[in-house]
Parts: C-alpha cells; sequence; structure tokens
C-alpha cells in the first residue's frame, strides 16, 4: 500500500506522527500501533482503518492478568514489549522495542536486577539466552512468528547455501539458532538492502517483503517457510489483523473521522507510558552525543522511565516517567 507517509514499525510510526505537522494521523496497522502514536501525540487525532485490527502479543496478554503474574513477584522489575496495549504499558517499569530489548535488558542485569517479561515468550527466551539475565517469561506468542519451522528454514537455507537468512527474534529458538542476521524489522530491512549479498530468506510476516523489493529491486527474497512439503501453505507469515487495512478503509477513516482512538486520560496525560519521553527528543544525532556526554543510561530514555533514586527500604508503589 503505498501511501506517502511512513512505512514502519509502531515506534517509527509514533515518532513520524508526533513530528509531522498534521493534525490528524491515521495508523494502519493493529490497534496498539494507534495507541502508541496516541501515547506520543495526545493532542492530534489519531484515526485507523479498522478498530478491530488487533494483535495476538496484545490479545494474550491482558491488563488484570498481567498485573496479577506482576504482584505475585514484587522484587521483580517489569520489562514489556510496545506490542502491548497502553495499560499493559502503564503497568510497565519499562518499555522497549525488539532493536533496544538487548541494549536495556544487559543494563538491567548489570545493576543487579531480576525481571518480569512480557508479552512474546520467544524474544524474552531470546533475550534471556543473550544477555543471561534473570527473567520470568510471560507466555505470550505471534501468531505469526511462532509459525516458522526449524527444520524446514533449514533444508531452505541448504536449497540456497548463498542466502542470508533474516529472523526477527519473536520466532522459535530452532528457526533464530539458523538466523544470520537476527532482530527488528527495522533491522532486518537495513540488512537487506546494506548487505552486498543478492538473496535473502525472510523469517519474519510477509508483508516487508515488498519494502526490501522495493527499497532493493535487484536483490532476491525468498519467504521463510511456516509448514512442511504436505502443507497447503509454505509460507504463510501473514498476519490476518494487519491485512484488515485496506485504501478504503483508510478513506473511510478520514472521510467520516470515525475509528478514533481514545485513550483513558489517566493513561494518556498520567505520563506514566514509555512512549511519552519520546516527545523531547530531537532525534538520534543528538541522542547519540548525550550518551557520550552523559554516559549509557540516556541510551534508554527514549524507551524507558526512569526511577528516581530510592533511598534503603524504600519502594516505588508506581512507575514514574520522566517527559
Amino acid at each position: 500500500m503505498e501511501t506517502g507517509g511512513c512505512v514502519g514499525d509502531s515506534l517509527e510510526m509514533a515518532r513520524f506522527g508526533a513530528e509531522h505537522e498534521a493534525g490528524t494521523l491515521v495508523v494502519a496497522g493493529v490497534r496498539f500501533m494507534g495507541e502508541s502514536a496516541k501515547i506520543l501525540c495526545p493532542e492530534k487525532t489519531v484515526l485507523m482503518p479498522d478498530l478491530e485490527a488487533e494483535c495476538s502479543l496484545d490479545l494474550g496478554c491482558p491488563e488484570e492478568a498481567f498485573s496479577a503474574f506482576c504482584d505475585q513477584h514484587p522484587d521483580r522489575t517489569v520489562v514489556v514489549y510496545a506490542n502491548t496495549s497502553a495499560a499493559v504499558k502503564a503497568r510497565a517499569d519499562w518499555v522497549v522495542t525488539s532493536s533496544v530489548a538487548l541494549e536495556i535488558v544487559s543494563y538491567l542485569k548489570s545493576r543487579g536486577e531480576k525481571l518480569i517479561w512480557g508479552p512474546d515468550r520467544h524474544l524474552g527466551d531470546y533475550i534471556r539466552r543473550e544477555t543471561g539475565a534473570d527473567m520470568l517469561l510471560w507466555q505470550g506468542s505471534c501468531i505469526v512468528h511462532n509459525e516458522f519451522k526449524g527444520q524446514e528454514l533449514a533444508a531452505l537455507k541448504a536449497e540456497h547455501p548463498d542466502a542470508v537468512v533474516l529472523v526477527h527474534p519473536e520466532s522459535p529458538q530452532s528457526v533464530i539458532e539458523l538466523g544470520d542476521v537476527v532482530g527488528s524489522t527495522s533491522k532486518l530491512l537495513k540488512a537487506a538492502v546494506s548487505r552486498p549479498e543478492k538473496k535473502f530468506i525472510v523469517a519474519t510476516d510477509l508483508g516487508i517483503l515488498h519494502e526490501m523489493q522495493k527499497q532493493a529491486p535487484d536483490k532476491e527474497f525468498i519467504a521463510a517457510p511456516t509448514a512442511g512439503n504436505g502443507g497447503s501453505c509454505k509460507s504463510c507469515a501473514f498476519c490476518p489483523w494487519m491485512a484488515m487495512n485496506s485504501l478504503g478503509g483508510i478513506k473511510y477513516a478520514l472521510t467520516s473521522g470515525h475509528n478514533e482512538i481514545l485513550l483513558d486520560r489517566k493513561l494518556g496525560r498520567s505520563r506514566q507510558t514509555a512512549f511519552a519521553t519520546y516527545a523531547r527528543l530531537r532525534g538520534r544525532t543528538e541522542e547519540k552525543r548525550c550518551v557520550q556526554r552523559h554516559g549509557p543510561r540516556l541510551i534508554f530514555r527514549p524507551y524507558c522511565r526512569f526511577r528516581r533514586p530510592l533511598k534503603q527500604g524504600q519502594h516505588h508503589a508506581k512507575p514514574i516517567a520522566t517527559y
């Protein structure tokens, strides 16, 4: 779908919307993406082509159940993935994207913190293996990435030994272990464009193949398998909720003003969600300079909230955000 806007993950779209002069944003994605844009742009109207476009990670991590799980382990720092509702984000101590999760968890581990991770168990397990952090995992999964098969990917890789394998870490361990590049959607797209190889096997949602082919028209992209030879669909890595977005839906939202994302004021105005910190940033260049001047902790500021220093015996009652 070509609209002249921004193609990216939830955080990239939210940042684009915050920096753009338009007062109305249309987020063609799933619901948590629209909520992320609204969190960062509370003064703007955020519309979606279809409010029924959900996410299995979001649906699989209801706020009440997740909060109860966290309450059972009060000694642990709560880290949640961006693919969650605004209510779950507000319950967390840190909110991360797949592009910075390893860095943040490594930092928390260096502080001796034990963690609760939610909602994706595969991404959480990958981070745990890479960092050695003490993590309790919420047992959610993405219905797309969970279907990739390590055995079938190995067979496809043998057929194309010259291909670079790109894997999103929401995939099972057997798939991740075969990846030449493992990372966020943005990282995989960057690798597809910048690497010199001409053939790539891609283990993530099929929707990204269009953008890869667009940015690297001289290269070949092969969808990773989600089933064996007997399967009716060899590679069905396609999110049914993302497929609910259409040009007709965009037109309807714009012309009618319907399908608006509205958040509880306690979530929207309390600034307890991590995405709110993006509003004060001027770009990654300035962010890197801040890191050089003030130390690594500022690396995490755009993605998470900070806790004020505690005296001995004190505990945080609620997450605290800088804004």
